[in-house]
């Protein structure tokens, strides 16, 4: 397991009620009802919150690994992440699928970028071996 050698940042967030709950982060700028996938609800889910923070995060990646290899990043990139919620043996897991978007971009290039932005990015790193991810370049 790799460890920090610094932290840069530290998220803090307090949750209440699971699945059916509410999270404020300690800053406030985060405040979310939660509902449990397909439930009728009108909350976001663990899911939805992660999918949006490793399609951000990814974009991120792909921003830095663009700026130390001075590639320029289309303004209209984009990442569409899925995460899957399933059984597995002892309980349950997840699956996550990117398609990334790189409006502009030759192939080539734009795979390369990905693939880089792929060894980079902090969720790529914590999911790597953990669960099953697929990014593909739309």
């Amino acid at each position: 397991m790799a460890s920090l050698d610094r932290v840069l940042y530290a998220a803090r967030v307090h949750t209440t009620g699971g699945r059916d709950g509410n999270s404020r982060s300690d800053d406030g700028r985060l405040q979310a009802n939660l509902s449990s996938p397909g439930s009728s609800g009108s909350g976001t889910n663990p899911e939805q919150l992660f999918a949006a923070g490793y399609s951000a995060c990814f974009i991120g990646a792909l921003k830095a690994v663009g700026g130390m290899q001075k590639i320029a990043i289309p303004q209209d990139v984009a990442v569409d992440a899925e995460v899957d919620l399933g059984p597995i043996t002892g309980g349950y897991g997840i699956a996550a699928r990117l398609t990334v978007t790189l409006p502009g971009m030759e192939r080539t290039a734009a795979q390369a970028l990905v693939d880089a932005a792929h060894k980079v990015c902090p969720y790529s790193n914590a999911t790597r071996g953990n669960i099953d991810v697929t990014i593909t370049l739309a």
